[in-house]
């Protein structure tokens, strides 16, 4: 097991989510893959979108696997301008590559806000730390694991 999938396993037991993650039959590198994979609605995935502050810190937007982050109001839930995070930083701050990073488990916490979106379904399906894992909860659990403030920011 990877170090990334054992971190992600590590920190869904922490939180008391009995859902394992599950190797997907290809990469899921997208949400249409994953939601493919997994045989349920493209938005019952939750995609970990990393925007990088001018801090230098990380947000994390959970978002529905259907809907893209609105920059301007990220921004604001941000409190400080955001831009994309560039692909090291995302390694090094949450120790998943892009395509794997899973809204759990990282090495350094960021805020987290969750799609609204994603509480209209009584399970979703989420990244667990690389291209080719993926582990279902339910919206609430995913809430009170990742800290998750629910919050408006797609457009």
């Amino acid at each position: 097991m990877s170090k990334s999938l054992a971190r992600v396993v590590a920190a869904l037991q922490s939180a008391g989510i009995t859902s394992l993650p599950v190797e997907a039959k290809g990469e899921i590198r997208t949400a249409e893959a994953a939601a493919s994979d997994a045989g349920v609605a493209v938005d019952q995935i939750v995609k970990s979108i990393l925007f990088q502050g001018t801090s230098g810190g990380l947000f994390l937007f959970l978002t529905a696997g259907g809907n893209r982050v609105d920059t301007a109001k990220a921004t604001a839930l941000a409190g400080e301008p955001l831009s994309r995070a560039e692909v090291e930083v995302v390694r090094r701050i949450t120790g998943f590559a892009i395509g794997g990073v899973a809204p759990l488990g990282h090495l350094t916490p960021s805020p987290t806000f969750l799609d609204p979106r994603l509480l209209d379904f009584q399970q979703v399906w989420a990244a667990a730390g690389t291209p080719r894992h993926m582990f279902r909860t339910t919206p609430q659990d995913l809430v009170r694991a990742t800290g998750a403030t629910i919050a408006d920011f797609t457009g």
